[in-house]
C-alpha cells in the first residue's frame, strides 16, 4: 500500500502544475472540448485513486469538482468565471493535502465545506471586473510517450560512471600512444570510444526535460495577479518543447517567476493608463526559449512602460549607491544594469507582489551561479525585454581551464570577458594605494593574484603573468592572475567537499580528460574574499561624443597552420582537442577528420598538417546541429572586440579584417565553412542571382551564406547587372528603390505574423526560407 500511495502523489504531483495553466486556458477559450475532458479526467483519476487508497477528504472534493464539471461536459452549465475560480480553488487544495501526504502530515480539518459550496450554481455572476489573462501557448502539442520513473540518484550514478569510463578510456589512448602503433587494436579502440560517447550522450540526455513544465505554472499566475491589479494581459508562451537539464530547471524557477511578477506588476500599465499613451488596453506578455548552440535563452518582454535609465540612475544616487563623479561616466547600459543592484526599485511604492529592481540581485546571482547571464534591454515607453542564457546542462558546463603553479583550475566560460597577457602592449599594471590594477585598452580593473589568494606557489616569472578578466555575480569586473592558460573543455562538475565548498572560493570539483583532479573557482566568491571594488580611479574615462557603451564580442586569437594570426567568434567554437594525426585523411576530395564515432569536414590546412609529435590541435565548430573541425598551430588569446568588420569582395573562408590593436586580422567566415560542409557545390556562373538589401547588415552578415548555401549567387541592390532570378528584402527595411527581380521573398523580424505582413517568412525560419528559395529557383 505504501508502494501505491508513493506512486499516487508522484503522479498527482506530476499533472497539478499543469493543469493549472489548462484551466486557464480552458476560461480563454470555454468552447475547447479537449482541455474540459483532460481537467475532467485528472479529478475522476484522483477520486477513483482516493477511493482505493482510503483517503475520504481529498476523495469528496474531487467528487465535487468532477460533478461540477460534468455539468459543463453535459451542456447544463456554462464555464463561467465563478466555476473557474471554484475549480482552482479545489486543486490548490488537493495540491495542499498532497505535500501534507508526501510529508507523512496531517492537513488541519476544515474549509472544505466552503470550496465545495463555492462549486454549486446557485447565484448569478457578478459583473466581471476589467483584469482578464489569455493564455496562448505556441508550442507544438506534446504527443503521449511511454516513460518510467527513475531516482535522479541513480541517473547520478550512471553519469558519474559513463566519465570514469571516458577516464579509462583516455588512459588506454594515452598507452596505445607509447606503445606504438597496432591497427587491429586502434579500430577495436576507435569502435569502444565511440561506443562510450554514444552511451554518455544517452544518459546525459536522460537528464532532459521539455521546458514546458517551467512554462505551465504560468499562466495561473499571471491570471491571478492581473486579476488582483485590475490589468489586461495576453500572455504568449513560445519553445516549451525546448529540453533543459531537469536539476537547470528547479534552478531557473524562482528567477522566471521573480521576472515575470515584476513584468506585470510594474512593467505593464492599467488599462487607462495604455489608452492615454495610445496603446491597447489588453498589455502583452511573452516568454520564450530557444536553443542557441549549447545554451538555452529564455526571454521574458512586456510591452509596457519600460525602464528609465535616468530615473533609475536618480534612485541610485538618493540611495548611495553610486556616487555623483561615477554616475557622471556611466553609460546607458551600465545605468540600466543598476537594476541588479540590491535593495534599488523604480517604483514610487512598494507593492506586496514586487517593486522593479527589488531582488533582481538574487535573480543575476542565481543564474550566473549556474553558468548563465542575464541581459536587460528597454525602451521608455515600448517596453522591456529581460533575456537569460544559460547552459543546457549543469552537470556539464564549459569552462576554461588554467594553471597557477603546478596546480590546474577552472572557471565557468560564460564569466571570461577575455584573456590578455601583463606584459603585452596593450596592458599596462600599475599600482592604486596598495592593490594593483591593469588598465585594458583605456579602461582599469582590478587585479586579483589568485597564487597569493589561494597560497600556492607561483612559477610565473615577474611582470609576465596572465590575466584572464572575468565579471562576477554581483556585477565586479577583475582580472585574475594566472600563470598560463590552458584550454577550453566541457567539464563534468560535482559539489567538493564541504569544507571546500565553505571557503566561499570554489563552486565544485571536476575531471579532466586527463584525469588530473581539479577544483572549479567561483568569480563571485573570489570578489568578495579579495574585497574587489572598483575605484574611482580605476573607472573607465567617459567617451563625450557618444554615451552608448559599445558592445564587443568574445573572439579567440589563433594561430593558422600557415603561421598566420587569424580569428573567430568564440561562441561558434563549442571546444578545442588534440586529435591523432593519423584521424585525419583526404577522402572523397575533401579532408576529414574521425572524431568520436562520427567523420567531420576538416578545414584550416591543406595536406600539410601541423607536426605536434603525431597530434594535431583542432577548432570543434558548432552551429547547434551541425558540427566541423578546423586545424590550428596553438591558441593565442581571447579578446573581447568590437564587431567591426571590413568585409572582402568575394565570399570564401575567410568573412572579412578586424582590427586587434595595431594589427590587422582575418576573421574566419564560419557560415561559409558550414555551407561548404553541407553542400554540392555547383559552379558560380551556372547558379541564379539572389539580390539582397545591402544597405542592411544583417543581409550582408547573416542572410548571405543561407542563400549561397541554397544554390544562389548574390548580388545587392542597386548594383547594374543582369535581372536576378529572386529578390529579398525585410518588410520593416525596405529598401527606396525596391529590388526588381522574377520572384520576391519578404522576411519579417517576428514569429507572429500581422495582417501587414502577410505571404511574409520569419527571418529565422531557416526552413521556409529555403522552401521559398527552391521554389522560386523551381520555377525558373
Amino acid at each position: 500500500m505504501e508502494e501505491l500511495l508513493g506512486e499516487f502523489i508522484a503522479e498527482t504531483r506530476e499533472t497539478l502544475e499543469p493543469l493549472a495553466g489548462e484551466i486557464v486556458a480552458w476560461e480563454a477559450d470555454p468552447a475547447d472540448r479537449a482541455r474540459l475532458d483532460s481537467i475532467f479526467r485528472f479529478v475522476h483519476t484522483v477520486k477513483g485513486s482516493c477511493g482505493f487508497l482510503d483517503l475520504p477528504r481529498l476523495e469528496r472534493l474531487s467528487h465535487a469538482a468532477e460533478s461540477a464539471l460534468a455539468e459543463v461536459r453535459s451542456g447544463d452549465r456554462s464555464a463561467d468565471r465563478k466555476l473557474v475560480n471554484a475549480v482552482l480553488a479545489i486543486i490548490d487544495r488537493i495540491g495542499e493535502q498532497v505535500e501534507a501526504l508526501a510529508a507523512g502530515a496531517t492537513y488541519p480539518e476544515g474549509g472544505d465545506d466552503a470550496l465545495i459550496l463555492a462549486l454549486e450554481d446557485n447565484e448569478v455572476e457578478a459583473a466581471e471586473p476589467t483584469a482578464a489573462v489569455v493564455a496562448q501557448q505556441q508550442s507544438a502539442p506534446r504527443a503521449p510517450a511511454r516513460s518510467i520513473r527513475l531516482p535522479v540518484e541513480l541517473l547520478d550514478r550512471m553519469m558519474a560512471g559513463v566519465s570514469d569510463m571516458v577516464l579509462a578510456r583516455n588512459e588506454l589512448s594515452r598507452r596505445l600512444r607509447e606503445r606504438g602503433g597496432d591497427a587491429i587494436v586502434d579500430t577495436a579502440f576507435e569502435r569502444l570510444s565511440a561506443c562510450v560517447a554514444e552511451m554518455r550522450e544517452s544518459i546525459t540526455r536522460t537528464r532532459m526535460q521539455r521546458i514546458d513544465g517551467l512554462f505551465s505554472a504560468l499562466p495561473r499566475m499571471v491570471r491571478d495577479l492581473s486579476a488582483e491589479l485590475n490589468k489586461q494581459i495576453h500572455l504568449v508562451i513560445d519553445g516549451g518543447d525546448v529540453e533543459l537539464d531537469r536539476e537547470m530547471i528547479e534552478m531557473i524557477r524562482d528567477p522566471l517567476t521573480h521576472i515575470v511578477r515584476n513584468s506585470i506588476d510594474h512593467g505593464i500599465e492599467l488599462p487607462a493608463a495604455r489608452a492615454q499613451a495610445g496603446k491597447p488596453l489588453v498589455g502583452t506578455l511573452r516568454v520564450d526559449a530557444r536553443q542557441s548552440g549549447n545554451q538555452i535563452l529564455i526571454e521574458v518582454a512586456d510591452d509596457g512602460r519600460g525602464i528609465d535609465d535616468e530615473r533609475l540612475l536618480a534612485k541610485a544616487l538618493a540611495a548611495g549607491i553610486v556616487t555623483p563623479d561615477r554616475a557622471r561616466q556611466m553609460g546607458r547600459q551600465e545605468r540600466l544594469e543598476l537594476i541588479f543592484a540590491a535593495g534599488l526599485s523604480t517604483a514610487d511604492a512598494v507593492t506586496a507582489i514586487s517593486g522593479r529592481g527589488v531582488g533582481m540581485d538574487v535573480v543575476r546571482a542565481n543564474v550566473e551561479r549556474i553558468g548563465g547571464t542575464v541581459e536587460i534591454d528597454t525602451a521608455i515607453g515600448r517596453g522591456c525585454r529581460l533575456t537569460l542564457r544559460v547552459p543546457m546542462t549543469l552537470t556539464i558546463i564549459p569552462a576554461l581551464t588554467f594553471a597557477v603553479g603546478s596546480e590546474l583550475f577552472a572557471i565557468p566560460r560564460g564569466a571570461v570577458d577575455e584573456i590578455v597577457r601583463s606584459y603585452g602592449g596593450s596592458v599596462q599594471v600599475e599600482m592604486v594605494g596598495s592593490a594593483p590594477v591593469a588598465r585594458i585598452r583605456g579602461e582599469r580593473v582590478p587585479v586579483v593574484d589568485l597564487a597569493k589568494l589561494l597560497g600556492v606557489a607561483s612559477y610565473a616569472a615577474p611582470g609576465r603573468s596572465i590575466l584572464v578578466v572575468v565579471r562576477a555575480s554581483g556585477g565586479e569586473r577583475y582580472a585574475l592572475s594566472v600563470d598560463s592558460v590552458q584550454d577550453h573543455e566541457e567539464l563534468v562538475v560535482k559539489p567538493a567537499a564541504p569544507a571546500i565548498m565553505a571557503t566561499g572560493v570554489y563552486a565544485g570539483t571536476t575531471l579532466p580528460d586527463n584525469g588530473r583532479p581539479m577544483l572549479l573557482i567561483n568569480p563571485a566568491g573570489v570578489a568578495q574574499i579579495a574585497g574587489v571594488r572598483a575605484p574611482e580611479a580605476a573607472l573607465p574615462a567617459k567617451n563625450d561624443a557618444d554615451d552608448v557603451r559599445v558592445e564587443t564580442v568574445p573572439t579567440l586569437l589563433f594561430r593558422a597552420c600557415d603561421g598566420a594570426v587569424r580569428a573567430i567568434r568564440l561562441s561558434l567554437v563549442e571546444r578545442i582537442e588534440d586529435v591523432a594525426a593519423s584521424a585525419v585523411a583526404r577522402v572523397g576530395g575533401r579532408l576529414r577528420l574521425s572524431h568520436d564515432g562520427r567523420i567531420l569536414p576538416l578545414f584550416g590546412c591543406d595536406d600539410q598538417l601541423p607536426d605536434r609529435n603525431g597530434r594535431i590541435r583542432v577548432l570543434l565548430l558548432g552551429d547547434g546541429a551541425n558540427e566541423i573541425g578546423y586545424a590550428i598551430g596553438e591558441v593565442i588569446d581571447i579578446h573581447a572586440l568590437a564587431p567591426d568588420v571590413q568585409p572582402v569582395a568575394e565570399p570564401g573562408p575567410v568573412a572579412g579584417v578586424m582590427l586587434v590593436g595595431d594589427d590587422q586580422v582575418e576573421l574566419i567566415d564560419c557560415f561559409w565553412l558550414f555551407g561548404q560542409a553541407g553542400a554540392n557545390p555547383v559552379a558560380r556562373a551556372e547558379r541564379p542571382l539572389c539580390v539582397l538589401d545591402g544597405n542592411d547588415p544583417w543581409m550582408r552578415d547573416v542572410l548571405r551564406p543561407i542563400v549561397e548555401q541554397a544554390g544562389y549567387r548574390v548580388g545587392w541592390s542597386g548594383e547594374a547587372g543582369e535581372e536576378a532570378a529572386v529578390a529579398i528584402f525585410s518588410v520593416d527595411h525596405a529598401p527606396a528603390q525596391g529590388l526588381p527581380a522574377a520572384s520576391v521573398i519578404r522576411l519579417r523580424a517576428t514569429a507572429d505574423e500581422t495582417a501587414a505582413e502577410a505571404g511574409s517568412i520569419y527571418r529565422y525560419d531557416r526552413s521556409g526560407l529555403i522552401a521559398a528559395l527552391a521554389a522560386a529557383q523551381g520555377g525558373r
